[in-house]
């Protein structure tokens, strides 16, 4: 923050005052927030993808549009179509013996949200949570990341012309920033990142007791079967791995195969890139990694890898001269191997022969629960059998990535991979407190359980206990 600005907790108190001065907001007034927020896009678009694509040195408008321009304005006229819906109380059944009460559960907003949001997807991981915020009725601070600096600005500057600057706010800055933020006293905290920073996040939080949803990542798997469409298979975990040059955090981290299917798989690789992305080195439609320090650190787990006994295969030639990696198979890898431990986060896939899919399933399960898993096999049996056996934030069965654009669907982590869920009903159910009501009848029977306790209060009891 510069000299002459709010600090962070003059903004939190800024917004937590006027949710209290204005309490929780009706229907009209939550729809024009979200229409602001979809103007806001809308009008904007090409001046985002153009600080996107600044930021990641290069990413094509094509990509932007699609996967976050896209989306977010899905999830806005999605919330603006089923809004009057989930605002309103949701009837339930009162016990038998405190009949003819009724109960309800009332959905209010709680109060100020903040956001912290990643560098990936800059624009649909704030405007994702964001939706569901605004939907719910909240006042919402978005922390925008240091490594995203053009976009994090214009954000800022577009925010304070679409919205009452005690609506929305957003807060640029580097890491020490980020820190104070997560410290503040919200009454919710969504963070979308890795899991070691996630943990810093949540003992942050804890201090004031505020409830967080986190997003993390983790090493996602794509289990093949034997009874898969192989080059479908091939063609879909490749484009799931390339969009956005492998910097999604549901992108698939490695894949489980049938040993004799390893060297289809390399060669029906290399045929999907030439397909998807012909003369890569070239092509405009391939992205770039985003900081220097991420592709060093992608070149170094390739190389590590490499030197203790892993096998590269590069799918295409990459321009020596920019901030971009050649799509690359790893066959050879073992647990040794940090492109093993880690979450790659880019456009390494290794590859692992199982040679059943018990197996494969083991594999899985040994290590922490993913944010993704994917499931590729024509036979009903078998994917029941993964789907059964396995546990992951979300699955796409014979597809990949696409479980995250279903606005019907929780979009969350399990264990090292999150907590907590949001998109849709699910997102607007996150950001609200819902209040049970318990609405007593003018004749009722709960008198005959009053002290003191005689031969009717007994006589009542034995049948309350079924005595």
């Amino acid at each position: 923050m510069t000299d002459g600005e709010p600090s962070l907790h003059d903004r939190h108190a800024r917004l937590r005052d006027a949710q209290a001065r204005g309490g929780a907001p009706d229907l009209a007034t939550r729809k024009r927030r979200l229409r602001a927020l979809e103007t806001l896009i809308r009008e904007h678009r090409a001046q985002i993808a153009e600080a996107i694509a600044a930021d990641f040195g290069r990413r094509p408008v094509e990509e932007t549009d699609l996967l976050e321009v896209f989306p977010s304005l899905s999830g806005i006229r999605h919330a603006l179509s089923h809004l009057r819906r989930w605002m309103r109380p949701r009837r339930r059944w009162a016990g038998f013996w405190f009949l003819p009460a009724r109960t309800e559960l009332r959905p209010q907003p709680l109060g100020v949200v903040g956001i912290i949001v990643p560098w990936n997807y800059p624009l649909y991981l704030a405007a994702g949570p964001l939706t569901d915020a605004l939907a719910a009725g909240n006042r919402v601070m978005l922390k925008t990341s240091e490594l995203t600096p053009a976009f994090g600005t214009l954000l800022s500057e577009l925010v304070a012309r679409h919205f009452e600057p005690d609506e929305v706010v957003v807060v640029n800055g580097g890491v020490d920033v980020a820190r104070a933020f997560a410290a503040l006293p919200f009454d919710h905290l969504l963070f979308t990142g890795s899991t070691s920073v996630g943990r810093e996040v949540m003992r942050a939080a804890a201090a004031n007791l505020v409830p967080v949803t986190l997003e993390l990542g983790g090493k996602s798997p794509a289990i093949i079967g034997d009874g898969a469409r192989l080059e479908h298979a091939i063609e879909r975990i490749v484009l799931g791995k390339l969009l956005n040059a492998g910097q999604t955090c549901i992108a698939p981290d490695y894949v489980l195969l049938p040993r004799a299917r390893v060297q289809a798989f390399i060669d029906g690789a290399r045929a999907a890139v030439g397909r998807l992305y012909p003369q890569l080195a070239a092509n405009p439609h391939y992205t770039g990694i985003a900081s220097e320090r991420h592709h060093m650190r992608l070149c170094e787990l390739r190389d590590a890898a490499v030197a203790q006994g892993a096998v590269a295969h590069e799918l295409a030639d990459a321009p020596a001269d920019a901030r971009v990696i050649a799509p690359t198979l790893l066959t050879g890898v073992d647990d040794r191997m940090d492109v093993m431990r880690q979450e790659i986060f880019g456009p390494l896939l290794p590859l692992v022969p199982y040679d059943s899919i018990d197996e494969a399933i083991a594999y899985v399960n040994a290590r922490p629960h993913p944010l993704a898993l994917y499931v590729f096999d024509d036979r009903r049996a078998v994917v029941e059998r993964v789907l059964d056996a396995t546990l992951a934030g979300g699955v796409s069965v014979n597809d990949t990535i696409l479980h995250i654009a279903q606005h019907h669907l929780p979009f969350g982590g399990v264990g090292a991979s999150g907590m907590g869920a949001y998109h849709g009903e699910d997102g607007f159910r996150t950001f609200s407190r819902m209040k049970p009501v318990f609405r007593q009848a003018r004749w009722n029977l709960v008198g005959l359980l009053n002290p003191p306790y005689g031969t009717l209060f007994r006589r009542m009891l034995r049948l309350l206990l079924g005595g």
